[in-house]
């Protein structure tokens, strides 16, 4: 027997990597990837290459592509997601049986420290939430947060608004200090991304938008509870130290964390914001797919159920 046929059956029949078995008998990839050219060619011999050794080729082929692409931060489901969007017939399963294979990992579990400092002379908010982080339409319920990214220059405060209908961004404002100013600049932000406050606004209290958060003193100071106020707004508000209260928040943390933050190092807070925002508003909003939104982006989502999707607004 070959080496190289050797490696395929080692691949096609035990599913170990081909370039975990390369570098253990000290052949190149190089090379076993021009042997199975020459084996998938015309005049290759009769059983050199198996079907499924052509099969499974294409696909990690296929895999590899659709990872690059997503700038390996798409797991086995979105990247399946890709490839059948893309035409091809495949399964999760197969997904990430090729991703193990080639060593493709997209995620990795990390936790942030909390930033929340609760006033407690400040007045709170009921739970209007409570963790059904689902909304019917646009403009329903929102969530929002706080972090911190590290940089040489200093730490860079960010503050979200994300919409649940479709984990849409709304508001992504940046600031050197984590205050209500921020707090304030992001909402606002997210009340201009909907079309201002005459779009959102409703008659019925009731029925207004939802904005979900943590007890921490910035979003109980007087200046964010009265443009809330003043924004046709309804405040709410998980208990303290319960990061579940506010998980949709939360997991958009995560994201940023592990698909962004663990893979940079910052000079400036400038160089920072640039990053973020671009991933942000780029990556996360148009091309991220989320299991919450069909597995589509955020802004596909919106597009693909406008029609039939009244507008609560």
């Amino acid at each position: 027997m070959s080496v190289a046929r050797f490696i395929a059956d080692q691949r096609t029949n035990y599913a170990v990597p081909h370039a975990l078995v390369c570098s253990l008998l000290g052949v190149s990839e190089a090379w076993f990837y021009k042997w199975i050219k020459r084996a998938d060619g015309p005049g290759a011999a009769s059983g050199l290459f198996t079907d499924t050794d052509r099969r499974r080729d294409t696909v990690d082929r296929a895999v590899r592509v659709a990872f690059k692409n997503a700038k390996g931060l798409h797991g086995s489901p979105r990247l399946h997601a890709d490839l059948r969007e893309a035409g091809w017939q495949i399964s999760e399963k197969t997904v990430a049986e090729s991703m193990r294979r080639q060593g493709l990992v997209a995620r990795v579990i990390k936790r942030r420290s909390g930033l929340t400092r609760q006033d407690k002379t400040a007045p709170k908010f009921p739970d209007l939430v409570r963790r059904n982080f689902t909304a019917p339409a646009p403009n329903c319920k929102w969530v929002g947060d706080i972090t911190e990214i590290p940089t040489a220059e200093g730490k860079l405060y960010l503050a979200t608004v994300i919409d649940l209908y479709s984990r849409r961004l709304l508001g992504a404002a940046t600031s050197a200090h984590p205050d209500a100013d921020l707090a304030c600049a992001a909402i606002q932000m997210a009340v201009t991304a909907r079309g201002g406050k005459e779009a959102i606004w409703r008659e019925d209290e009731s029925d207004r938008v939802i904005f979900h958060t943590d007890r921490g003193s910035t979003y109980t100071a007087t200046s964010f509870t009265r443009l809330c106020a003043d924004l046709g707004i309804r405040q709410s508000m998980g208990r303290v130290g319960s990061c579940f209260d506010n998980a949709a928040a939360e997991a958009f943390f995560s994201s940023l964390e592990w698909e962004v933050l663990s893979r940079q190092a910052f000079d400036t807070r400038a160089q920072a914001r640039a990053l973020v925002i671009d991933w942000a508003y780029g990556f996360y909003n148009h091309q991220r797919r989320h299991s919450a939104a069909g597995m589509m982006s955020p802004v596909n989502y919106e597009q693909s159920t406008a029609a039939s999707v009244p507008d609560a607004a």
